[in-house]
């Protein structure tokens, strides 16, 4: 079976790849140009024989497929197809599509957070020119829902030169190294409003403190009077 890489739509095969160590060795192997079951099982933190059987579960799926063999040719290597991975909701879509859809959106979000996170942690130890080039931006633009599509078709156009895979046809420069560019572009949801506490709720939080206070100050002393006997 073949993904939809314009836009999966398949629910099988996104709630494959919406597992997290699926996700995990799909990252890998866009890095690394191919790689065994046993190097992808160390990136994911399993055992070779489950690094195997998720290699099969996104081969079957159109996610990655054999790689030409190394050395002797007694380890099978497996790599990407080389192709984006994106999802989105349509209206058409029954509620079997969208909740994979949704689910898998979410499995994005968590593991690209995590990359993230694990840059920001390191920023400090990277060289100088790396910290320069480590950037977190975050930007509010007034858009209509065409200019919103318009935008991230350019900043795809702009990125897709970098892309790893092209990258290696084309030829990778000397210092470059496996970077990554998140892009989220959404309307903003207005958040809930709960206002202001009332001055009756804040006498009364301020009561309720007093109290867990003065028994808290009670327990303290008989608690010292038990201990003075025996």
């Amino acid at each position: 079976m073949t993904a939809d890489f314009d836009g999966l739509s398949d629910p099988k095969a996104m709630r494959a790849l919406a597992h997290p160590a699926r996700l995990q060795i799909l990252n890998r192997l866009g890095v690394e140009e191919s790689a065994t079951a046993t190097e992808v099982a160390e990136i994911a933190g399993i055992t070779p024989s489950a690094a195997s059987y998720h290699l099969r579960m996104l081969a079957k799926y159109g996610f990655v497929e054999d790689a030409p063999p190394r050395g002797d040719g007694r380890e099978r290597l497996w790599r990407t197809v080389g192709k984006p991975l994106s999802v989105g909701l349509l209206p058409e879509d029954q509620p079997e599509v969208r909740d994979a859809k949704v689910a898998l959106m979410a499995a994005f979000r968590r593991e690209a957070n995590q990359e993230a996170d694990r840059a920001l942690a390191s920023v400090e130890t990277e060289p100088e020119e790396w910290r320069d080039a480590t950037v977190f931006d975050r930007t509010r633009v007034k858009v209509t829902a065409e200019e919103l599509t318009g935008l991230y078709k350019a900043i795809r156009e702009l990125i897709e030169p970098y892309a790893v895979r092209r990258r290696e046809k084309t030829g990778v420069p000397d210092g470059a190294r496996a970077a990554e560019v998140q892009v989220n572009l959404f309307p903003v949801i207005t958040r809930p409003v709960p206002g202001l506490p009332t001055e009756d709720h804040g006498l009364a939080q301020r009561g309720a403190e007093a109290e867990q206070a003065e028994r808290e100050a009670k327990g303290a002393k008989g608690g010292s009077g038990e201990g003075s006997q025996g």
